[in-house]
């Protein structure tokens, strides 16, 4: 029996590019896919959100002196390529799909609308949300936490690229680094640890989403997490 219904699965874009670190790698992607068709196998109610770090990110231009408004609708395009393409996995393994942007381009996919993404979930199919919020300097992790409580799910999973939940410190860097099994939203905040920007942490608080930060790279690990088991970090609650 699955502990969450209904979900919204954060898919980094560095995770699709597997150790390449950049570009959409097809077999990276064709595994994501099978992963998230073992869920739908189990009748949960699947909900994607692509970041699109494996392309373009918003802060690399405006470093670049690029405006940042520019920089980040670049940064939108990036998800909405990296959705088709998960979306083609998915489909050529018998997940019906649809792709919803937040910026209209309907020659691909369809426009976000609320109610027409919960009757696709209901139906079975696994929506796709691409093109972030559609607003420039709100990240894909913003865009998680939003749809999540738009839509009603049950958890945000957020599924990191060998990277196996919360800890104190980066582990890379630091050796002392101490991982977490449970935390609050407030204790994200607060410890400014880097799990989302204060904007997604703040609105998973609020609207009393749980979310669960483990590692997408060990297989099974999405079915592990929505059936239950204690892997990642959960957090959940305000203290």
């Amino acid at each position: 029996m699955a502990k969450y219904n209904r979900i919204v699965l954060k898919v980094s874009g560095e995770a699709l590019a597997g150790d390449t670190g950049f570009g959409i790698q097809p077999p990276v992607i064709a595994d994501v896919a099978k992963e998230i068709k073992e869920v739908h196998d189990l009748g949960v109610e699947i909900a994607i959100v692509c970041g699109g770090g494996n392309i373009w990110r918003g802060e690399t231009g405006a470093q670049m002196g690029m405006e940042r408004a520019q920089a980040d609708y670049m940064g939108m395009l990036a998800t909405v390529m990296n959705a088709l393409a998960l979306q083609d996995s998915l489909e050529n393994i018998g997940v019906p799909t649809r792709v919803q942007t937040s910026i209209e381009m309907r020659q691909i996919a369809e426009p976000y609308i609320r109610r027409k993404a919960v009757r696709h979930l209901e139906k079975g199919r696994v929506v796709i949300f691409a093109a972030g919020t559609g607003n420039p300097y709100f990240s894909t992790d913003t865009t998680a936490a939003l749809r999540a409580a738009e839509i009603g799910a049950d958890a945000i999973l957020m599924a990191k690229n060998n990277v196996d939940g919360v800890y104190s410190a980066d582990p890379a860097k630091d050796k002392s680094a101490v991982k977490f099994d449970k935390l609050s939203h407030l204790d994200i905040i607060t410890k400014g640890l880097n799990v989302m920007d204060s904007t997604a942490s703040t609105l998973s608080m609020d609207n009393d989403i749980p979310l669960v930060v483990f590692n997408l790279n060990e297989p099974e690990n999405i079915k592990r997490v929505v059936m239950g088991e204690k892997i990642g970090t959960t957090i959940e609650g305000r203290k």
